[in-house]
């Protein structure tokens, strides 16, 4: 009588994996959000350097932002690429573009209010200066992402979910501008490498996600291989992008006769070789999923690899966040 049924133990067994994607998320959240909030005063310590007020914050805000990017970037360019497979399932994941709008949203009105006040954090409604945004370059972008992230959010619930493209690409330009103001030499070439970096980026993390969301709803058909081939042989090119514009950008604000010392003495520095060693880690699993690809008797084994690069790559997009919000290292060049 107190034994389990053959029900009740296939029940407990079905309800288990969903148990560990639920804690592995968790655990991923709360990773995400404690690199931002505590990574800025680790990559501080002992340099001798100041931090805007509320770094942590500001970092969250801008990690939250470029994880907005993603999701619904992802989503379009691996719906297109699932378009030309032709015995592609009709079957599709629950569309996450809203909630990633109304997330961009919130965290691009946070980082506004933030440069209304003059880079400080207001501590009150009243200390926000909203039609100071239209009288700085900042604030004008800060604005521009606002309202992106809105259109973005409508957009998604039109007849041509489709056109989000554009107040994403908006939000992108935004932050390629904001990253590189007028004082430095040849901003235009430093936010045409960022919009690069930022864009290939975007799409290699958030195609990633909908790609592994995309297999797990056609549980195991062929054709979820040919998209995950599909998309293993874009992203070695978007990975060669973001490698040669990432370089080029760490260069320009760190010379190249400087770089070593200020890789271990600079936040700057430190954030992004924390950065590059988790890229490096994420390019080694995508090249173990791309060989099971192409030579495990099962091509779908390579889905434990990218299970495994995808989170990685979201503790990537929140050391990007810490990144932003860091002072810059030396002068321009």
């Amino acid at each position: 009588m107190t034994r389990p049924t053959a029900e009740v133990a296939a029940g407990g067994l079905a309800r288990r994996p969903g148990t560990s994607r639920a804690v592995a998320l968790l655990v991923l959240a709360v990773v995400a959000a404690l690199v931002p909030l505590l990574g800025p005063s680790v990559a501080l310590r002992g340099t001798g350097e100041a931090a805007a007020p509320g770094v942590g914050g500001i970092a969250l805000l801008r990690g939250v932002l470029f994880a907005a990017l993603c999701l619904p970037a992802g989503e379009l360019f691996v719906d297109r690429l699932a378009r030309r497979l032709p015995d592609a399932p009709p079957e599709r994941p629950p569309d996450w573009a809203m909630f990633a709008a109304v997330a961009g949203f919130v965290a691009a009105l946070g980082l506004a209010a933030v440069v209304s006040t003059g880079n400080l954090v207001p501590r009150s409604l009243a200390d926000i200066d909203v039609g100071g945004l239209y009288r700085s370059p900042d604030g004008k972008l800060a604005l521009i992402e606002v309202n992106a992230f809105l259109l973005a959010g409508l957009c998604t619930r039109s007849r041509r979910p489709a056109t989000q493209v554009w107040p994403l690409a908006a939000v992108a330009v935004a932050e390629a501008l904001r990253a590189h103001p007028a004082p430095e030499h040849y901003p235009l070439l430093g936010s045409a490498l960022t919009l690069v970096h930022l864009t290939c980026a975007t799409l290699w993390a958030g195609g990633l996600l909908h790609t592994l969301r995309m297999l797990r709803r056609w549980r195991g058909r062929e054709a979820g291989a040919a998209l995950l081939g599909l998309y293993a042989r874009v992203a070695a090119v978007l990975l060669a992008a973001i490698t040669a514009t990432g370089v080029w950008s760490s260069l320009r604000r760190m010379p190249a006769g400087t770089v070593l010392e200020q890789l271990t003495t600079t936040a700057y520095g430190r954030t992004l070789l924390a950065k590059v060693i988790l890229v490096a880690a994420v390019a080694v699993l995508a090249l173990w999923a791309r060989f099971r690809l192409r030579r495990a008797a099962d091509p779908l084994t390579a889905y434990v690899p990218a299970r495994a690069e995808v989170a990685v790559l979201g503790v990537v997009v929140a050391v990007s966040g810490v990144l932003t919000a860091l002072p810059l290292p030396i002068r321009w060049t």
